[in-house]
């Protein structure tokens, strides 16, 4: 059972502009930006609980388009309600069971090819956040064309020897005052990594950070965190700037 705060406060949050456009790709929606030069590097962000359209996950989109990368968050929950703050949390459960972080194949490969045929693609990174953590993990175990992964703060599920064998490098970020994800938790999965995983992977744990700390916008941010904040993006950037 996880305990109802996880979902960080969505109501004190400044008005965001965005810099990217939205596109229709096939069956999916998606918001995509792209850096003011052409690249054959993309990104796919996969997004939290709430879905697209939330202005956090827009921010990161943009924050990556300006390091150099087309970047793109698709709609993953396919035209379906994401949670809202408002809901209640004892219809989480069933929500989830709807909206699968294990079933993001079909997608992923819709977005991929998108990448690939329009936009002149050849190396592709994926970061997501939460839900999309979860979303991440699965896919770096599945899919062979996402050159890195970063993975903040996914619940860890399913404990089973498929879960540790990775195809391509993947960074696993978590705050240490996540209650959705204890350290012994932590503490498996790097057991686990270290025993079965063939390729580069790297876990950190970032000091008194709660869950969905590392989307923050920067006037959202309290004091004591923007350095954990920025350290956390600065981190996740430098991981697919080395790989993708």
């Amino acid at each position: 059972q996880m305990a109802d705060p996880f979902l960080y406060d969505t109501g004190e949050r400044s008005h965001y502009g965005c810099l990217g456009h939205e596109v229709q790709i096939e069956y999916l929606k998606a918001y995509v930006c792209g850096p003011s030069f052409p690249t054959d590097k993309a990104v796919i962000v996969v997004h939290d609980v709430f879905g697209w359209r939330f202005p956090d996950i827009r921010y990161i989109v943009d924050l990556m388009a300006g390091h150099g990368y087309i970047t793109i968050c698709p709609d993953f929950f396919k035209g379906t309600e994401p949670w809202k703050s408002t809901d209640h949390w004892a219809d989480f459960p069933d929500w989830m069971k709807n909206h699968d972080p294990m079933k993001v194949d079909k997608e992923a490969d819709v977005v991929l090819k998108y990448l690939k045929e329009q936009c002149g693609a050849k190396k592709i990174g994926v970061v997501g956040f939460s839900w999309g953590g979860m979303a991440v993990h699965h896919l770096m175990l599945k899919n062979p064309q996402l050159t890195a992964g970063v993975s903040l703060y996914g619940r860890i599920v399913r404990d089973s020897e498929e879960r540790y064998s990775l195809l391509n490098p993947t960074f696993f970020i978590f705050g240490e005052k996540d209650h959705t994800i204890s350290l012994d938790q932590i503490f498996l999965l790097e057991d686990k990594l270290k025993q079965y995983c063939k390729v580069p992977y790297k876990i950190k744990v970032y000091p008194g950070q709660v869950h969905g700390f590392a989307q923050l916008k920067p006037e959202d941010m309290k004091p004591d965190d923007k350095p954990y904040i920025e350290e956390a993006r600065r981190d996740m950037i430098d991981w697919i700037k080395m790989f993708v």
